[in-house]
């Protein structure tokens, strides 16, 4: 998917603002009718490359999450490029898929948004976590955020994997020294992660009020 610029200064923290902004612009007015949900394609897709960027810092650990979502990104950008009805919200995909009672399979545009969404929700909690435990440990922080969102979607065998990797999680200050960037600061760092969590929060609530809907907020992994 191409993009309007050129990532050339500022963090992916600082993009992922700024795409959550764009959602939040683009979704329409209080006047819209109420049963027609509307989330912006390209931004979300594009703020799921931003998160795969921010998990390549948690190294080897997120590897299988980090292909997922790649995966899943990809698939709806195929659709998206060969549909118009996705040129501007991603919600319809969710429409047609269940009048062809296709949103519930396996290889479904239908549950590649499902789990980009339940990534974005280990995001957020990760988000979450390191803002309001300054002295917990990354590996905790990784963990607790994992078994909150993922882990009760995920068979054994993943979460088996997760454990295995969890022991290859950076330290803290690792992580949070490659989130800041070059001119960064622990202040500046923890305002940008308090901004992205409040847009964040109400996008993945709505999400998942729309997956409900449609049947979906309880599959799990196969």
């Amino acid at each position: 998917m191409k993009r309007r610029r050129e990532m050339e200064k500022g963090t992916e923290m600082r993009y992922a603002i700024e795409e959550l902004s764009l959602i939040v612009k683009l979704k329409p007015g209080d006047n819209h009718a109420a049963s027609a949900p509307h989330i912006p394609t390209k931004p979300f897709l594009y703020v799921c490359n931003l998160v795969i960027q921010v998990l390549d810092k948690l190294g080897p650990t997120m590897a299988v999450l980090r292909q997922d979502i790649h995966q899943n990104v990809q698939k709806l950008e195929m659709v998206h490029e060969s549909d118009p009805l996705l040129n501007s919200n991603l919600v319809e995909i969710l429409k047609k898929e269940a009048s062809e009672g296709n949103a519930r399979k396996d290889t479904s545009c239908s549950r590649a948004f499902l789990w980009l969404t339940r990534s974005m929700d280990f995001t957020l909690a990760l988000l979450q976590e390191l803002t309001k435990e300054p002295e917990q440990r990354m590996e905790q922080v990784v963990e607790e955020s994992y078994n909150n969102t993922l882990k009760p979607w995920h068979g054994w065998i993943s979460s088996a994997a997760f454990k295995v990797a969890l022991k290859l999680v950076p330290d803290r200050k690792t992580f949070t020294n490659t989130l800041m960037g070059k001119d960064g600061n622990n202040e500046s760092l923890k305002e940008e992660m308090q901004t992205l969590i409040s847009l964040f929060l109400p996008l993945l609530e709505e999400i998942h009020s729309i997956l409900r809907v449609y049947g979906l907020d309880r599959l799990k992994s196969t």
